[in-house]
């Protein structure tokens, strides 16, 4: 992941660091505000780092190439002949990235393109390449072919409006979202903070969220947008025709080749930026707002942001987007510290800027936390020396816009832009920019907040009975961008918390909840969160949410680890607490019934529960207190079995790699080879998982595929059945993880024509998938349409 920046940079200044002066090492780690610590960087940056981030960034190219245009164009048509549309769009959009404006290699990607969204049945996005493509030059003597396929398109677009408006079939409720964010609608959404929700501060917990009056379970919280966020690139989102091991997949696409880079929305004709090879948008207007934001800046630093990573990229965008002037209105509240006072009561009622809520406007972002004498002496130096870098490059490329004039808010002891042109003191000012950077880069080590999004990892489905059936949709979670939400910022940390995360794409936002005012609105599309109660909350509770470090995924010490060394705090939630007394408890009742007690626990795996049952009588395994518990001995007294940790981790990692074949033979179309590989694998000797492990219910997911994609629907629901089982012991049965695995359930008997199982499970499942994602999301509808047809 390219969170930090490159390998080769982070050796380069941590070599650098090693041979600083030991006086000039305790000057930067004594440095206690950013201001300083930046300057310091700042004449520690020399001619030879910045040659340095030349060299290393010419691997992360972003420039506009002809010929990589024409070899992008030349994989596309291999994709194209062999019917991979998909695949065929992504390179030529790969091909108009990379072609230089006006040339007759755009125009030929261009209608290239408009061929295969043709295919895709993307008539109207077609259209638009074909007259993209003869603004651009395109031959005349191949205009005919546009024009047959013009005439196509239309008559497409004329017979699917009428169809639209005639077409009731509830298995067309079955398509595929073209951007499934766990599950969420995107529509008009209202922003901010629900009115039963009150900021608060403490001097233990900072700003907080808490309810002012109670709050049901599935009731919305909050809706934030991103004050900026940013790609991961190489984040697998895409593969090509063959599965991931097959040996004529060429390429594997990133969501960064098919996500708009400002609202992150998926489009299969993405509009390239003019100046780069890199980052496209879902459309003009994006294209337009992330100009005007901060690629104007970013544009010709393409390759060395590549090089510096995400946070430092969102940091600058984040600073780039605010500008000088917003900067400099953030900064005057703190330069006074008489100012500063003790706060009270909830909504921010102090003069301390940094415990007032400013809604999502810039200064909710510039006071957030950065912890700067947390971070290690190393951490700081690379920051600080990455950010420094970075400033040097952008103080060359050129007068800042007219909106970051910052005359009228510079004191009289301060240099003002001259009155012709505003630039003469650009420099000289430039560095509150730089400062604003490091600041940022250090608050988003703990205000950073993943987006994540449900790709779909394939459709179970009997290719004979496709047309009859409609495709059980696999999904996993993954991580597509980084960025920083301003209000879902005041929410603590809880492993056990009382709300749940959605993240849509597209979406449009109305009149606020309160009345906060930006600094910049935009009529593009965004990306927004929602968060929803999980369950009740009442007055006065705060309201929480999880960092990363989950109680059911993670044990007390590991999570409680994790937090402290990158959040700064020792985790003493609900949940931690009542663990480590558990803990505590089985601890003292050991010592006080002896070795023999030790050996007769109950329950599965005793506690803490292990999941794993004896292969020789199918009792429970639990930790061995011998041998430094490093092993499991059987509950029963009887038997007392023992299997060593090696043992269990050996084949914990054998059956891995074959869910992994697994996966891959059903990906080929191989499913009868992937089923007989999962029987082998669960009749293997040696180790026998509870129902509600978590690898066994993997085991049975991959089953239940493997079945339905033979098209045998009441052998995948019982084996999917089963996999719900250990969902809902590991993630609790109010989750969304057993939602969703529910909702394949119901596809399942819907499928096979199981009615009464089906009506059966679907209330359930909308229960759950209100609760987390709302009541508009495509899976509910879904749900309606299978209900209304099997009680038709």
């Amino acid at each position: 992941m390219m969170d930090l920046p490159c390998v080769q940079w982070q050796d380069h200044v941590a070599q650098k660091w090693i041979g600083l002066d030991p006086e000039l090492k305790e000057t930067l780690t004594s440095q206690l505000e950013v201001d300083d610590l930046f300057k310091c960087a700042l004449t520690l940056t020399t001619q030879d780092d910045l040659d340095f981030v030349r060299s290393i960034s010419s691997g992360y190219s972003a420039l506009k190439d002809a010929e990589l245009a024409a070899k992008c164009r030349e994989k596309g048509n291999c994709s194209f002949k062999t019917r991979d549309y998909p695949a065929a769009a992504l390179h030529y959009s790969q091909g108009i990235c990379f072609a230089h404006q006006g040339l007759e290699q755009l125009s030929l990607c261009y209608a290239n393109r408009s061929a295969a969204l043709y295919h895709l049945q993307h008539y109207q996005e077609s259209l638009d390449d074909i007259d993209k493509a003869i603004k651009n030059s395109y031959p005349s003597h191949l205009l005919h072919k546009l024009e047959d396929r013009r005439t196509q398109c239309l008559k497409q677009l004329s017979v699917g409006q009428k169809a639209k408006e005639d077409h009731h079939n509830p298995a067309s409720m079955y398509h595929k979202a073209s951007d499934r964010v766990k599950g969420a609608s995107v529509g008009l959404l209202t922003f901010g903070i629900c009115p039963q929700g009150a900021v608060g501060f403490s001097s233990a917990k900072g700003r907080h969220l808490v309810a002012a009056e109670r709050m049901a379970a599935g009731e919305v919280i909050l809706h934030d947008r991103p004050y900026s966020c940013v790609l991961i690139p190489g984040m697998e989102e895409v593969k090509g025709k063959g599965g991931r091991h097959h040996t004529d997949r060429e390429v594997l696409f990133g969501v960064e080749h098919r996500r708009c880079h400002r609202c992150l929305t998926e489009t299969p004709c993405p509009v390239p930026c003019d100046g780069c090879s890199y980052s496209r948008y879902c459309s003009t207007s994006c294209q337009r707002d992330a100009w005007e934001e901060h690629h104007r800046w970013e544009c010709p630093l393409g390759a060395e942001l590549k090089t510096m990573g995400v946070m430092s990229q969102l940091a600058l965008r984040v600073a780039l987007k605010a500008g000088l002037k917003n900067i400099q209105m953030a900064r005057d509240p703190i330069r006074d510290e008489h100012t500063k006072s003790e706060p009270s009561g909830l909504n921010g009622e102090s003069s301390d800027p940094c415990t007032s809520y400013y809604g999502d406007s810039y200064p909710s972002v510039f006071h957030l936390q950065h912890h700067l004498n947390r971070h290690s002496p190393e951490v700081r130096f690379l920051c600080a020396v990455t950010v420094a870098a970075l400033f040097l490059k952008l103080s060359k490329a050129g007068p800042p816009p007219a909106s970051w004039d910052l005359s009228g808010l510079l004191g009289a002891d301060r240099q003002s832009p001259d009155k012709e042109g505003g630039t003469a003191d650009w420099t000289s000012n430039l560095w509150l920019l730089g400062s604003a950077v490091l600041r940022h880069i250090l608050q988003l080590r703990c205000n950073a907040q993943a987006i994540l999004m449900q790709q779909d990892t394939g459709d179970w489905f009997h290719k004979c009975e496709r047309a009859a059936n409609s495709p059980v949709q696999s999904s996993r979670e993954i991580r597509i961008a980084t960025a920083i939400f301003p209000t879902l910022s005041l929410l603590n940390h809880s492993c056990c918390p009382n709300t749940s995360l959605v993240f849509s794409t597209g979406t449009s936002l109305s009149a606020d909840f309160s009345e906060s005012v930006t600094e910049h609105r935009s009529t593009a599309r965004r990306v927004t969160v929602t968060v929803r109660a999980s369950k009740a909350i009442t007055p006065g509770q705060e309201i929480l949410h999880c960092y990363g470090p989950h109680s059911s995924r993670m044990a007390t010490r590991e999570r409680q680890r994790l937090l402290q060394e990158q959040y700064y705090f020792l985790c003493q939630c609900e949940a931690c607490t009542l663990q480590q007394q558990q803990q505590q408890q089985q601890q003292e009742q050991e010592e006080e019934e002896g070795s023999e007690g030790r050996q007769q626990g109950s329950g599965v795996g005793g506690s803490p529960q292990s999941g794993l049952l004896c292969d020789k009588c199918k009792g429970s395994l639990k930790k061995s207190n011998e041998d430094g518990g490093k092993g499991f001995v059987c509950s029963q007294s009887s038997c007392a079995h023992r299997v060593s940790l090696s043992e269990v981790s050996r084949r914990l990692q054998e059956i891995k790699v074959d869910l992994e074949k697994a996966v891959d033979l059903m990906e080929r179309e191989r499913p009868d080879e992937a089923l007989r590989l999962l029987r082998r694998t669960q009749s293997h000797p040696g180790l026998t998982f509870a129902e509600t492990h978590p690898v066994q219910g993997e085991l049975e997911d991959a089953t239940a595929r493997a079945y339905a994609t033979m098209g045998d629907w009441t052998n995948a629901a019982s084996h999917l059945e089963r996999s719900a089982v250990a969902i809902g012991s590991q993630y609790g049965e109010d989750s969304i993880e057993l939602g969703q695995q529910l909702f394949k359930l119901a596809q399942l008997h819907f499928n096979g024509g199981a009615r009464g199982p089906a009506l059966s499970v679907i209330p359930k499942v909308r229960q759950l998938l209100c609760l987390h994602v709302g009541p508009l999301c495509h899976e509910i509808q879904e749900l309606q349409a299978m209900e209304d047809c099997l009680q038709g």
